[in-house]
């Protein structure tokens, strides 16, 4: 039987960088469920999608083949056969991601991946509903969070070692926002599942905090 690690909190959190620090000491297969929706995100953009479109998003979304592989042990995600991994980090493909994603044609063509990968191997998956939607029988459940200057503070200097010009309170701003649409979102809130456990990384080093999950992990020695 598969291990499946489900990894769920807000835009900043640090869960992408927890979630690969585990799969790495763990041996298991990191998913990136973020990235995929991201992918999606950046199609809709390239076929100029109004985000407030909903029938167009569930016609276009339907067009976008999108698959993962590994290479060197580090996650790829291909849009139709393009690996897409340097083109999806942008403010503006998440912000599109977070407009597209509570789509039910968008989640359903995602999830259903998503559900497949878990079920024939070991995985560490994060995202805003695994714990809740993706993966309500996985064996460890995490919510991690932080405060929201302290999650600015990372994506501001994430953008800022790239050479990207940014300003910490509007990073602030667009993550408070992105937190109340994710949270709100009809479907699969952004919510913590009732038998996650709450880990607030504000003060923690990822190392520190991935050591607290793998400590979940039942019947681990």
């Amino acid at each position: 039987m598969s291990i499946n690690i489900a990894i769920d909190g807000p835009a900043g959190a640090g869960k992408s960088t927890i979630a690969k620090m585990i799969a790495g000491k763990l041996g298991y297969i990191y998913v990136d469920t973020g990235a995929m929706y991201r992918a999606m995100a950046l199609y809709l953009l390239r076929e100029k999608v109004d985000p407030s479109d909903a029938e167009a998003i569930s016609a276009k979304c339907r067009e976008a083949d999108i698959t993962i592989g590994y290479e060197n042990g580090g996650q790829i995600v291909y849009l139709n056969g393009e690996n897409v991994n340097g083109s999806i980090r942008t403010e503006e493909v998440g912000n599109m991601a977070s407009a597209s994603s509570p789509n039910p044609d968008v989640r359903r063509k995602l999830v259903e991946l998503q559900q497949k990968l878990a079920a024939d191997t070991d995985v560490v998956m994060d995202g805003r509903d695994i714990g809740t939607c993706v993966l309500p029988d996985a064996q460890v459940k995490v919510y991690l969070t932080a405060d929201s200057r302290v999650r600015a503070e990372r994506r501001y200097k994430e953008l800022t070692d790239k050479g990207t010009a940014c300003d910490l309170d509007t990073i602030e701003q667009d993550i408070v926002k992105r937190d109340r649409q994710d949270m709100t979102r009809e479907i699969s809130p952004l919510k913590k599942a009732e038998d996650a456990v709450l880990i607030d990384t504000s003060h923690m080093t990822a190392d520190e905090a991935a050591d607290a999950v793998i400590a979940l992990i039942p019947d681990r020695e």
